[in-house]
């Protein structure tokens, strides 16, 4: 088979760009979402045209077989065709929703067996280093803001593109809560540690060193948002440069930088709230998780650390050495 072409989103056929407006329209998909399913809708339509000379809107089963046999072929990974398998079956029951077609050609596809992977975690030492690492930082607005981020993403457990999209509104002077609009457009409340209080107020008073100085139409843009740039074309610190500073902040600290993200933070602030006893919903609502299946993740997490404490302390564990004769025995 040839290889997977790439073509230009505007090449996309019409029903696509109806797909992603439903998508806004009925279930408040955000931009970052719309991006995805386009790009995996747009990958399946380059290797259609390529491979088997037919249309996205017209494939048939066979054809969207031949593309996951190429998917597989190349090495994709499991989540990777999981997603694509997501996308397509979507897209297809909106063309069959829309009368643009009789039958969903995806139907008959099976998903992939996933494994359930456990998120990549740092312990509270960790993040205290890292915590540490942003105080050591040379002082200023820089220090300031890596301060207030690295704060608010561990007491919040924000994803990253709600954290950098903040509007200035969300977090009044003496805010005890940041309202939060998430996945789909809705809002949550969620409580600020004290420490994330007095990090938020001392960003604030900076908060203006941020601005751009160019055109008043910048300005106004950037004004909006509690995390203004003015080197960003949206107007706010971006994920990129966010998930940037995070790494150089490893590097201070002396930890592995693949070992952080801003979601690795997420999953920090969720697995040390319900090691340190909340309950799971309260934990779900801060998260903004829709389904508590998604946050009882955490729990599994929490277990296999369990286990492992066990698996290295308990006396009758096998992977612990055999103590010598001549250590004392502990109290």
């Amino acid at each position: 088979m040839g290889r997977s072409a790439r073509i230009s989103f505007a090449g996309l056929p019409p029903e696509l760009d109806a797909f992603l407006d439903m998508l806004v329209a009925e279930r408040g998909a955000a931009a970052n979402t719309l991006q995805a399913y386009r790009r995996d809708l747009a990958d399946t339509a380059g290797w259609l045209a390529a491979n088997r000379g037919a249309g996205l809107v017209a494939a048939g089963s066979d054809d969207l077989r031949g593309y996951f046999e190429h998917l597989h072929g190349i090495g994709a990974t499991t989540a990777t065709v999981a997603r694509r398998l997501a996308a397509l079956r979507q897209f297809y029951r909106f063309l069959c929703s829309e009368g643009r077609r009789v039958d969903d050609p995806a139907s008959a596809l099976d998903s992939p067996a996933r494994g359930r992977s456990l998120p990549k975690m740092l312990d509270e030492d960790t993040v205290k280093a890292l915590i540490e690492a942003a105080g050591r930082h040379e002082p200023g607005p820089e220090r300031t803001r890596l301060i207030a981020v690295l704060e608010l993403l561990y007491a919040t457990g924000l994803r990253v593109s709600e954290l950098v999209g903040l509007p200035l509104s969300a977090a009044p002077a003496k805010a005890e809560w940041l309202i939060v609009r998430g996945k789909g457009g809705k809002e949550r409340m969620v409580p600020l540690s004290p420490p994330a209080q007095a990090a938020l107020r001392d960003w604030l008073a900076v908060r203006t060193t941020f601005l751009p100085t160019g055109s008043a139409a910048a300005v106004t843009r950037a004004k909006r948002f509690l995390f203004p740039s003015a080197s960003a074309d949206e107007g706010h610190l971006t994920r990129q440069r966010l998930a940037q500073l995070l790494k150089e902040l490893a590097g201070k600290a002396g930890i592995d930088p693949a070992r952080l993200s801003p979601h690795v933070l997420r999953h920090a602030f969720a697995t040390h709230l319900l090691d340190h006893g909340a309950d799971l919903r309260s934990v779900q609502k801060m998260l903004g998780h829709a389904d508590i299946g998604t946050t009882q993740i955490y729990t599994h997490v929490t277990s296999e650390r369990l286990k492992q404490t066990v698996s290295d302390h308990h006396p009758l564990s096998a992977a612990r050495k055999p103590r010598k004769k001549s250590e004392p025995a502990a109290d």
